[in-house]
């Protein structure tokens, strides 16, 4: 999971996450190279469903449970700047509510 998230990080971010982590998953993280496109938070868990073989249900209960580690090893600003970055459907997933501007 640490993988795919490292697909989607760049910047400044994907250092500091990188930085929070420990060793073994910080090299893991680090190891892929991030997508030209970032994929959206449903996008992203229907990946790592198709990439690990699992239901996208599966995938979407892991992913919570490691980003909820993520969460809190790396604090409140640096988690709403990691969301700042990446597409629509993540903050659900790192288990904060998506808020959206009215039209």
């Amino acid at each position: 999971m640490l993988r795919a998230l490292g697909r989607q990080l760049t910047g400044d971010e994907r250092v500091d996450l990188a930085a929070c982590l420990p060793t073994d998953a910080a090299l893991a993280f680090t190891s892929q190279i991030p997508d030209p496109q970032p994929l959206t938070g449903w996008g992203f868990v229907k990946d790592l469903a198709t990439r690990t073989g699992t239901t996208p249900a599966v995938a979407r209960w892991d992913t919570g449970a490691v980003l909820a580690v993520i969460c809190h090893l790396v604090g409140t600003a640096l988690l709403d700047r990691i969301l700042n970055q990446l597409p629509s459907g993540y903050a659900l997933l790192f288990g904060r509510a998506e808020l959206t501007q009215a039209a």
